[in-house]
């Protein structure tokens, strides 16, 4: 319920990345030029302002960061980063940012920004390095939340454990004003690697000099509810109310607590004063639904979401969530009923989904196809994605003949439909049919030069079939589709698997490790391991393989490496 503790109580994180048609000048506020340039300086400065105007954010980064390092401006660092913001291309934001905080370490905003993005590619150990760095400056890094998102997210908590341990044996206690959350985040993750008589120990003692923390209850409340103590966590709820009376927060804790307990109407006591203190909080009443439903406490999640969906303007998910309840208590065509009407939106495939599985394992395969095809024609705008839905169900109903023939007949009807002509060339792919799938692709290509996705997939093929009289033909490919996308992880790392068919590891390595920085999966891990390891730096290979290994519990493209080069094994 970490969602919903975020939800009533708020945090910050990276700020989102502006779109670049919300204003006619993005660039508008950002830092002023300062005078005193000569006529390079000068020149590139307005190339780079002109490119920005023209929309060429990648050219006006560069040209920003070019001049910040002559300079040593940090101010057009900065506006070389907002630039870098709209470009889409986070590699490029990464630089900018990287050589703002370079030229003004001491500034608060790049450190930000550099957390938010190591977190957006999986690197949580260096997010909290740059929070850390926030902290020592005497800026609230938000580090209990930080612990908590990271337990939320299943990322290993000893190493983050290490470096906090670490930082506060380094900082000492109570030398700058936001101490108590790196106690607190240190509890937090001492829990989670099965020390909680430190965690008790410590939070014991930050009681003694700081009971006035909402803080420490809150957290305190947690870590009891995940324990499953609900006494703990009441009793630490209440005095959390004490000193934060009508805390949203406690009172969502004290209606967990009690539901573990089995005291039903004592917890919608507290959840009815929470509705009182959010009249009209839509999102609120549904998340409040959800927590019922996990304790399988129906009629309880019934009463809060029947208003919702008698309102003028009801959220989908009150729909798909009555579905649900129905489904449990037996009522097929009721659910079904509810889940046919959550609205185009997040939740609208997933309803549909869990309305055809759900005839399906009702023995009723026919029904479940039937209410598939009459949803494509009630929702148009979801032709491909429910007919891409209906070959899913259909595979894993064993019947990938029938699932075949359903794509071969919609594309009789609509032949130019690129999602389903490219899941029909995933499919040709997967069953060894190469010319069946090229022929899809190239469809694609021909009627849309510009697909992306589809070139990157056609040359990423031929570059991994290595046949030498088509890579080439799969270097150009690639190249095209980064052309169209060059912030693509995935364009990047068919660019760097095609160089190293081509013989050029030293040019792969470059396109690799930009993909891994981006997006740390572990198909590019294998590419980048194969590649650091012919070029003789066999221990960083076997690092990156580590990596993976401990991240993922499942790892193919790891496994068949390690089957063609055992000593990679770390």
């Amino acid at each position: 319920m970490l969602g919903l503790t975020v939800l009533l109580g708020g945090c910050q994180g990276l700020a989102p990345i502006p779109s670049a048609k919300s204003q006619e000048d993005p660039m508008a506020s950002a830092p002023p030029i300062e005078h005193g340039l000569d006529a390079e300086g000068l020149a590139t400065l307005l190339t780079a302002e002109f490119a920005g105007q023209r929309g060429d954010y990648r050219r006006a980064t560069l040209g920003y960061l070019a001049m910040a390092e002559r300079y040593n401006a940090a101010p057009l660092a900065e506006r070389g980063t907002l630039a870098a913001r709209f470009s889409n291309d986070v590699l490029l934001l990464e630089q900018a940012v990287g050589t703002w905080q370079e030229l003004a370490p001491a500034a608060e905003a790049p450190l930000r920004l550099l957390a938010g993005l190591a977190l957006q590619r999986g690197d949580w150990t260096q997010a909290l390095d740059w929070r850390l760095a926030l902290a020592e400056q005497g800026q609230h890094a938000e580090l209990a939340l930080f612990a908590e998102l990271a337990l939320e997210s299943g990322v290993d908590p000893l190493p983050l454990r290490e470096r906090l341990r670490e930082h506060l044996d380094r900082t000492g206690v109570g030398t700058h004003p936001h101490y108590h959350d790196a106690v607190l985040a240190m509890a937090i993750l001492e829990a989670a690697t099965g020390q909680r008589q430190q965690a008790e120990t410590r939070l014991n003692q930050l009681e003694r000099n700081h009971s006035e923390l909402p803080a420490l209850w809150l957290t305190r409340a947690q870590l009891a509810l995940e324990a499953d103590s609900p006494r703990q966590a009441r009793e630490s709820a209440r005095r959390g109310l004490e000193v934060s009376p009508g805390d949203p927060r406690f009172l969502l804790l004290l209606a967990q607590a009690e539901l573990m307990l089995g005291n039903v109407a004592a917890a919608e006591q507290h959840t009815a004063a929470l509705m009182d203190e959010h009249v009209g909080n839509h999102e609120l009443h549904v998340s409040l639904a959800r927590l019922y439903l996990e304790g399988g406490h129906l009629d309880a999640a019934r009463r809060l979401l029947l208003p919702l969906v008698g309102s003028d303007e009801p959220p989908p998910e009150a729909f798909y969530l009555m579905g649900t309840i129905a489904e449990q208590e037996g009522e097929i065509d009721n659910a079904l009923l509810y889940y046919r009407q959550v609205a185009p939106g997040s939740h609208f495939l997933r309803s549909r989904l869990r309305a055809a599985q759900m005839l399906i394992e009702d023995e009723r395969l026919l029904d479940a196809r039937a209410f598939l095809r009459i949803e494509r024609l009630r929702h148009e705008s979801h032709f491909s994605d429910l007919v891409a839905l209906e070959v899913e169900l259909l595979d894993e109903a064993g019947l990938s003949a029938e699932a075949d023939s359903l794509l071969d007949r919609e594309l009789s009807r609509t032949p130019n439909d690129e999602p389903l002509l490219y899941l029909r060339a995933m499919r040709a792919w997967e069953h060894g049919n190469l010319e069946a799938m090229e022929r899809d692709l190239g469809r694609i290509i021909e009627a849309n030069p510009e697909n992306a996705s589809a070139l990157n997939a056609l040359g990423y093929t031929l570059a991994d079939l290595d046949d030498p009289e088509r890579l080439e033909e799969a270097r150009e490919l690639i190249e095209r589709a980064h052309e169209l996308e060059p912030g693509s992880p995935a364009i990047m790392d068919s660019l760097g698997w095609v160089y190293y068919r081509m013989g050029d590891p030293e040019r792969a390595l470059a396109w690799l490790e930009r993909a891994y920085a981006s997006m740390p999966d572990q198909e590019i891990a294998a590419h980048l391991a194969e590649v650091l390891w012919t070029l003789d730096r066999h221990d960083d290979a076997r690092r990156v393989v580590a990596h993976i290994l401990r991240q993922h519990d499942e790892h193919p493209m790891i496994d068949d490496l390690l089957e063609r080069i055992p000593e990679l094994a770390p």
